[in-house]
């Protein structure tokens, strides 16, 4: 029964949508909802990039989605680090040649301050 549940999921999986030859940013994809959205989206095709601030994680994850077949890149970032972010987005700029289709972030102000605008530039009541 199992087994049937699993190629059910499997095959409704292909017939939802294809995200081939999409490219994908995902922060914190190591763990959580991090994790699971970096498995979803490198199911439906995408070629991903994440960042973790743990190594160790990050290497585990990659061999991971490696080992499903999956098109997952990673880099050691801490994104409260506005260097960090900059060498990020470079990274990924490199590995997908300028091409970003879907961004999830989960400190999204983190992407917001990169432009060098303060906090109260976006938030001005704050």
């Amino acid at each position: 029964m199992a087994d049937q549940a699993t190629a059910a999921h499997s095959s409704s999986r292909k017939n939802r949508w294809s995200l081939h030859a999409m490219t994908a940013l995902v922060t914190g994809g190591t763990k959580g909802i991090g994790y699971a959205i970096v498995d979803e989206l490198a199911a439906l095709g995408a070629r991903i990039h994440t960042c973790s601030r743990n190594e160790t994680d990050l290497n585990k994850c990659l061999l991971d989605w490696d080992a499903k077949g999956f098109q997952v890149t990673g880099s050691v970032c801490d994104v409260s680090s506005q260097a960090q972010r900059e060498k990020l987005i470079n990274t990924v700029s490199s590995e997908f040649g300028g091409k970003l289709n879907i961004l999830v972030s989960k400190h999204p102000f983190s992407f917001f301050l990169f432009s060098g605008n303060s906090h109260s530039a976006y938030c001005p009541d704050s």
